[in-house]
């Protein structure tokens, strides 16, 4: 049986003038899936961040992604606002996408498995692509990589993208496609927001969230296509599709990206493989800057 709302909404969409008033009416709505444009019109910025600096701003809810550009020197914050969120993330440089985002050296360059505080993220060329300057997590994910669709089938019966559980690497694979990337292009991935640590006996072992709030901030290096999708981790203990949304905004913070570049990071941004990293970002950039 059709509700009356229902029925009048279809009455005022009959026709191409209603369907034109119907949409012209939804302006300034802002759900829990979209991005807001312009990014300064965000109703909640952070206390630490004035609105007029934000150059994106969205919400993804659980089993969707978003694929932006950002330029270098941008600052990013991801925050788990239901405690539950999980971000698979990818980069590819925009410049030179075939140029991505290696968790091996991601892992091995800084001596360090377990993502945090300093910790850069590193190319397959040996750049580093964005440090993580700021955490309040603790809770992340550099060996397990995206869930995938055969996990994902075995686990809750479905896992491609317009299903009820979609798998996080299925996401990032449409996530690539917007910017011209395919499945070659998509290797192995990190995970923000559910931790992960090696036991005693070899086995990788789930330590679950830090709970709703927690938040994690990346300065770029480089200029990227950020991907991120929101989908259980693979480990995830719950019998439930149960990924929560993640908040991610953007501004312009050049003076953050400086300090990275002059003095590094307290710690295990002061070591000489970091600095070498850092070094080997900036020669790139360097070769692309016009001599003014």
């Amino acid at each position: 049986m059709t509700s009356t709302t229902e029925s009048t909404a279809t009455e005022s969409t009959s026709t191409t003038a209603g369907a034109r008033e119907h949409a012209r009416a939804q302006a300034g709505a802002i759900t829990d899936s979209m991005p807001v444009v312009p990014a300064t019109a965000w109703p909640h910025p952070p206390a630490d961040v004035p609105a007029d600096r934000l150059t994106w701003a969205e919400s993804v809810p659980g089993g969707r992604y978003t694929a932006i550009a950002l330029a270098r020197g941008t600052r990013i914050r991801l925050t788990d606002r239901d405690g539950t969120g999980c971000a698979s993330l990818m980069l590819w440089r925009a410049d030179a996408p075939w140029e991505r985002l290696n968790t091996v050296d991601t892992v091995k360059v800084p001596w360090q498995a377990y993502l945090g505080t300093g910790h850069p993220l590193l190319s397959d060329q040996g750049r580093v692509l964005a440090t993580v300057v700021a955490d309040t997590s603790g809770h992340h994910d550099a060996l397990c990589g995206a869930s995938t669709l055969a996990g994902n089938v075995a686990r809750y019966g479905a896992g491609a993208p317009e299903s009820d559980t979609p798998a996080g690497r299925e996401l990032l694979l449409l996530a690539g496609l917007k910017h011209g990337l395919g499945e070659r292009d998509l290797p192995h991935t990190v995970s923000f927001f559910h931790g992960v640590r090696v036991s005693d006996d070899g086995a990788l072992v789930s330590t679950g969230t830090a709970g709703a709030g927690a938040t994690v901030d990346l300065v770029l290096h480089l200029p990227v296509v950020l991907a991120v999708a929101v989908a259980d981790h693979p480990l995830d203990p719950s019998a439930e599709y149960h990924a929560g949304t993640v908040e991610l905004l953007a501004w312009s913070a050049p003076d953050d990206l400086d300090a990275l570049v002059q003095d590094g990071f307290p710690g295990v941004g002061q070591d000489l493989e970091y600095r070498r990293a850092v070094a080997n970002s900036e020669a790139a950039h360097r070769a692309l800057t016009p001599i003014a």
